[in-house]
Formats: structure tokens, C-alpha cells, sequence
């Protein structure tokens, strides 16, 4: 661990940090002025990194390693973010994904997919949430994909936890956005990370380039969309009002979705 004065921004918690976008989180947010706690599984690359950051920003950065699938692990991170009362950003990057279909998938597999991507976010933000709403401030950036919108892409469990991931944000939104609490679900698109590697198809250089963005690019427009206020930041879509109809269809869904009755097309005499 490095230390530095104690910063004015507070102490960003950001997982999946030891590469790839959780990494570039680190980078930038370091320069905004936050002191971070980087939590990975590979303990050597977080330290490297940890030193690094510390010597180009002067920030103070802790490395914890941690597998989050792990519960032993897992707790031990819930409880620095219940416990530390300098922590006002968490980035939930953690997360692992696939593209096999779902019977050419490993079911083993899936299930840590949904630990990882489902039941470490769930816990982390529970864990979080109290002490950000306590001091009245604080941010929780959750990194979905767009596979959330796009189920028929890549695999339906990957697409299913990231679905949910977009889905808390929302929620969660609704709840303590008016607490002083900014919530954030970042969807990328195909980006060039180590990602594509454990995803199965041999990393991002066997995607068509001109789909596949740079962390870097990537983190710089969902960090920009976060200082704008959105809620959802898509860093590829060309129109935000394209997300903008997208959402306001699914609300004006909303009075219709439960009646007394079945709709009439199905002919069910109440």
C-alpha cells in the first residue's frame, strides 16, 4: 500500500482492476484525484500497477487481492466497503463473459459467470449503498455491455447477467438518486481487452476492427457520460436518442403490463 494526504474526492473501490478497462478506471481516476483500493485476482499485477499509479499521481493505491467467486474473499471485500468511511466510488467491472452457445457451454462455467457478474455485484453494491447514503454522496458505476439490449448476441447467460446489471443500476437509480447517490450503467460495446481471451475466441484481434474500441476510448467516454449525468452510457452509439426511444418505449410499456384481465387477443372469457 502507498499513502499520500488524504483525498478531497475520497477512495474509489474499483474490481477487475489489474487490467484491461478496470486498469485505465484506475488511471483515470487517480488523475481526477481519487485514492483507490484495486481489487483483482492476480495479486503481482495489482501491485505493479498499484505502485505505478502511486508514482505518476501521488495518489495513495491499495491492492487487494481477491477472487470474487470466492466467498471467503468476497466477504472480505464487502467489509472494507461497509467499514471504510473514505470510500465514495465503487466501479463494478469485474466480470467474465462467453460465446458459445448455452449447450456448447460448460455449466460449471456459467454458474461462476453468474457469481461473478451477478452475485459479487449484488453483494458489493448492497455493501456499499449504506455507508455512501449515510455520508449524503458517492457514486456506484456498474459496467453492463450491450449485450443487455442485445440478447441474441454472444451467450444468453452472459447476456442475462449483464441485462441484470443494467436492470439494479436502474433500480437502484430510483432509489437513492435523490440522495445524493449518482448511479452509472456503462453497456461497451466490443472492446479491446483481455476479455475476448477468456470469452473464447482468442482475444479481440479476431473481431472485424472497426467494431472493437481501445480501453482507453472506452473509459474516457463512459467517464465523460458519468460527468454529464447519465444514467446509461452507451460510449459507441452514434445518437443518444436512439437510447432515448429505446427507453421511453419500455416505460410507456409500463401501464399496460398488468390488468385484471388477459388482453383480448388471447380470447380468455374472464
Amino acid at each position: 500500500m502507498t499513502t499520500s494526504a488524504t483525498s478531497p474526492k475520497g477512495t474509489a473501490l474499483i474490481t477487475g482492476a489489474s487490467t484491461g478497462i478496470g486498469a485505465v478506471y484506475a488511471d483515470r481516476l487517480a488523475r481526477r484525484g481519487y485514492d483507490l483500493i484495486l481489487v483483482a485476482r492476480n495479486g503481482n499485477k495489482l501491485n505493479e500497477l498499484a505502485t505505478s499509479l502511486s508514482a505518476a499521481t501521488g495518489r495513495a493505491v491499495e491492492a487487494l487481492a481477491a477472487d470474487l467467486t470466492n466467498k471467503a474473499d468476497l466477504r472480505r471485500i464487502e467489509e472494507r466497503l461497509r467499514s471504510d468511511g473514505s470510500i465514495t466510488t465503487l466501479v463494478n467491472n469485474a466480470g467474465f463473459g462467453g460465446t458459445a452457445s448455452l449447450v456448447d457451454s460448460k455449466i460449471d462455467e456459467l454458474e461462476n459467470m453468474i457469481e461473478l457478474n451477478v452475485t459479487a455485484l449484488t453483494r458489493l453494491t448492497y455493501a456499499a449503498v449504506p455507508g455512501l447514503l449515510a455520508r449524503g454522496k458517492g457514486a456506484i458505476i456498474n459496467i453492463s455491455s450491450i449485450v443487455a439490449v442485445a440478447p441474441e448476441m454472444l451467450n444468453g447467460v452472459y447476456s442475462g447477467t449483464k441485462a441484470y446489471v443494467l436492470n439494479l443500476t436502474q433500480s437502484l437509480h430510483k432509489e437513492v438518486g435523490g440522495k445524493g447517490i449518482q448511479v452509472q450503467a456503462v453497456l461497451p460495446g466490443a472492446t479491446a481487452s483481455e476479455f475476448w481471451d477468456r470469452a473464447g475466441i482468442g482475444g479481440h484481434q479476431n473481431l472485424p476492427e472497426q467494431i472493437v474500441m481501445s480501453s482507453e476510448e472506452m473509459v474516457d467516454a463512459s467517464l465523460a457520460g458519468f460527468d454529464r449525468g447519465e444514467l446509461v452510457t452507451i460510449p459507441a452509439l452514434p445518437e443518444v436518442a436512439d437510447w432515448e426511444r429505446f427507453d421511453a418505449a419500455r416505460v410507456a410499456l409500463g401501464p399496460n403490463l398488468s390488468h385484471k384481465h388477459a388482453a383480448k387477443r388471447y380470447g380468455v372469457r374472464a
